[in-house]
C-alpha cells in the first residue's frame, strides 16, 4: 500500500541556501547526497511525494541526475527558484503534474474519510474550505515562521524536518494538536 509524503526546498545544488539556514554539509555533494539518502530512506517506489517548490538550483542535466535517483511518483507545485523545471519539459516528465499551486485530497487510511488539503510554495493566512478544517501545507520560509497553533497548516521544508520528507500520518498527528480557530470570511462584517 503507497503512503503520501510532502517536503519542500530542496535546493539541490545551491551552496549559498547552506550558510542562509545554516545547513550542517560541508558542501553542495554532501548535501545533495543526503537530502537524496533521507528521502528515499522513507519514500517508496510507489509512494506519492509533493514538492512544494524551489528543488534545485542547478542546470537541466544536474536536476535530471537527482530526480532519477529520488524514490516515488512526484508532484511538483512550483517554487520561486524552479525556473529550469519550469522551462524544460523533459523535466517535467519526471512529475505526474507541475502547477503554481494544488488542492488535493487524501482518503484517511483510519478514518476512512478524505481530506482536503491546499499545497502552495508559500504560507497562506487564509485558503480554500480553511474553516471546514482543510490543511495548508508550504514551503519556502525554511522553518523561519513561527508555527500558527491556531492554524491547520505547517512548513513543509526539509530544514523544518531534519532534511527528511514529512508523511502524511505525521502531518495528521501535529494537525490534531493544533486549535484550528478558522478564520471564517461568512461572519458578520466579512466579505
Amino acid at each position: 500500500m503507497s503512503s503520501d509524503y510532502f517536503s519542500a526546498d530542496l535546493h539541490w545544488w545551491h551552496r549559498n541556501i547552506m550558510k542562509y539556514c545554516k545547513r550542517p554539509f560541508k558542501d553542495v555533494h554532501e548535501m545533495n547526497k543526503t537530502l537524496i539518502h533521507r528521502h528515499n530512506k522513507v519514500v517508496g517506489k510507489n509512494d506519492r511525494v509533493y514538492l512544494l517548490g524551489d528543488v534545485c538550483f542547478g542546470s537541466a542535466g544536474k536536476t535530471k541526475g537527482l530526480l532519477e535517483q529520488m524514490n516515488g511518483i512526484k508532484y511538483l507545485v512550483y517554487g520561486n527558484h524552479d525556473g529550469v523545471i519550469r522551462k524544460n519539459p523533459e523535466l517535467q516528465e519526471y512529475f505526474e503534474w507541475c502547477k503554481d499551486y494544488a488542492e488535493i485530497t487524501i482518503q484517511d487510511k483510519v478514518t476512512k474519510k478524505p481530506q482536503f488539503i491546499i499545497l502552495s510554495h508559500y504560507a497562506m493566512r487564509v485558503w480554500n474550505r480553511r474553516h471546514h478544517g482543510s490543511w495548508q501545507l508550504y514551503g519556502h520560509s525554511h522553518g523561519t515562521l513561527p508555527d500558527d497553533p491556531d492554524a491547520l497548516q505547517i512548513d513543509v521544508g526539509v530544514d523544518s524536518h531534519d532534511y527528511y520528507p514529512i508523511s502524511y500520518e505525521d502531518i495528521k498527528e501535529i494537525m490534531s494538536m493544533k486549535n484550528n480557530i478558522p478564520i471564517d470570511h461568512h461572519k458578520k462584517g466579512g466579505g
